[in-house]
């Protein structure tokens, strides 16, 4: 548990040391050791729940049927897409990154 509240630089500067860990992963088996090391259960099922949303998002699939196909909330997918649009970047500069995937 925090003691005292950090300063808003203080923040900027250990979110920028966490970006650059992820950064200097090499592959990824690293990154998702990382992950399991960094996160907990829950935290990880947040971050891969907003994740499988993503694509179907970009693809136009409307809430309730993402719901259905996924389990996510409709709450989440809401906030995912709100992201999309008006977020930093981060899931476009990923999404573009991913490898094809099979089938």
């Amino acid at each position: 548990m925090k003691r005292r509240p950090l300063e808003p630089e203080d923040n900027e500067d250990a979110l920028a040391e966490l970006a650059s860990a992820f950064a200097g992963l090499r592959n990824p088996a690293q990154v998702r050791a990382f992950l399991e090391d960094l996160c907990t259960p829950a935290e990880l099922e947040a971050m891969t729940d907003r994740w499988r949303v993503v694509p179907l998002l970009l693809d136009g699939m409307p809430y309730r049927e993402i719901h259905d196909r996924t389990l996510v909330s409709v709450t989440t997918i809401g906030r995912v897409a709100r992201t999309l649009d008006r977020g930093a970047g981060g899931y476009a500069a990923a999404i573009k990154r991913r490898p094809a995937r099979a089938g």
